[in-house]
């Protein structure tokens, strides 16, 4: 059996177990602590922390995330770090609120309930939880599916929210040769994922989530399958009654890659001064009648034109890494302050 050590978090004064076999991070998330986190596989640098004493490892990372120079300072990224003494690690990110008020990891044995293709390549996945038969998660976050007959899995956003605790929606792109996306919808069923089979979901994850209390203006920036969170957030919001301004910008490459257009502009009544804004990217043609405006070029640059005051908002970030990436700079250069801004980046291979 493993080693077991202690480890105590500056400058929140928490402490916990970890036993030398499992990731610190892992370990957080078993004892109810809600760490902050990303990608969870050594590439996004969320987690990074500094340790201040003890004896700490990591498993292969990207040096992007963390540099030789920060790992020979001290750095490590705790969903890579291994412990194999009692340490002392100052959390570099941290959300107070959330740290002890996370929601716990769940590992729910879930069936099929539909496969519905809504656009050319992005389907959705609608999960109903078997046991226990309910899932618990804020809205925003993205759990873990393990693709069936294996033992990898993809992380996915949840697009419902907790009106439906045992229904779960997730909109998942397509690509070629893709693992898990791969098996949904394909021509030959025995090839791939159907009604009636079971899916395993781990989570939820993640801390793109709407913060108890806090009352500035909502700017949220989307592009393909990164729409699922968002309709997650806008369906909360519209549950909840809340009051904060929304501006939704949707990037797509077409006219044929909107979807979900009724249910959004229906959720925008519900909402204070919303407002939908299509991007697109190649081309305006097949725009559907229902919309009033729709902008054309990448998402970012629209946001760019169109909002004055970023750095007085709350901005809320999803979709491919390219975008994410951009949507980042242009915050940035804007000066919006990092706590303001929320995003969970997915690495590549979370993504098919």
């Amino acid at each position: 059996m493993a080693d077991t050590h202690r480890i105590h978090f500056e400058p929140v004064d928490i402490e916990m177990e970890v036993t030398e076999d499992e990731k610190i991070l892992d370990a957080a998330f078993r004892q109810g602590i809600h760490l902050m986190h990303g990608c969870r596989e050594g590439q996004c640098s969320a987690c990074k922390s500094y340790v201040l004493d003890g004896d700490i490892q990591m498993e292969r990372y990207s040096t992007f995330a963390c540099n030789d120079s920060e790992v020979e300072e001290g750095y490590v990224l705790l969903c890579r770090a291994h412990s194999f003494s009692d340490c002392t690690i100052e959390l570099l990110n941290f959300d107070e609120d959330e740290l002890l008020g996370g929601v716990p990891i769940q590992n729910v044995r879930t069936t099929v309930r539909a496969i519905e293709a809504v656009t050319r390549d992005i389907v959705s996945l609608r999960l109903e939880a078997v046991e226990p038969s309910t899932f618990e998660f804020k809205p925003g976050q993205y759990s873990d599916l393990t693709i069936p007959g294996t033992e990898e899995h993809r992380s996915f956003s949840m697009a419902t929210t907790q009106s439906t605790p045992g229904q779960i929606e997730f909109l998942i792109k397509k690509y070629p040769g893709g693992k898990f996306s791969g098996m949904l919808g394909g021509e030959d069923p025995r090839q791939g994922i159907s009604v009636g089979d079971d899916i395993a979901l781990t989570g939820p994850y993640g801390s793109f989530t709407l913060k108890d209390g806090h009352v500035l203006p909502v700017v949220c920036i989307g592009g393909g399958a990164g729409m699922a969170p968002i309709l997650s957030l806008l369906r909360h919001m519209n549950e909840t009654d809340c009051t904060r301004p929304v501006r939704f910008y949707y990037g797509a490459r077409t006219g044929e890659d909107l979807f979900y257009l009724d249910e959004i502009l229906e959720l925008g009544k519900g909402l204070r001064d919303f407002v939908f804004v299509p991007c697109l990217s190649e081309s305006a043609d097949a725009v559907p009648p229902v919309l009033s405006e729709v902008e054309t070029g990448m998402v970012t640059d629209v946001v760019d034109r169109r909002e004055d005051e970023l750095a007085g908002c709350e901005v809320y970030l999803c979709g491919p890494p390219p975008m994410v990436d951009a949507a980042l700079e242009l915050l940035d250069s804007r000066t919006v302050p990092n706590d303001q801004i929320f995003y969970d980046k997915f690495t590549s291979p979370a993504f098919d």
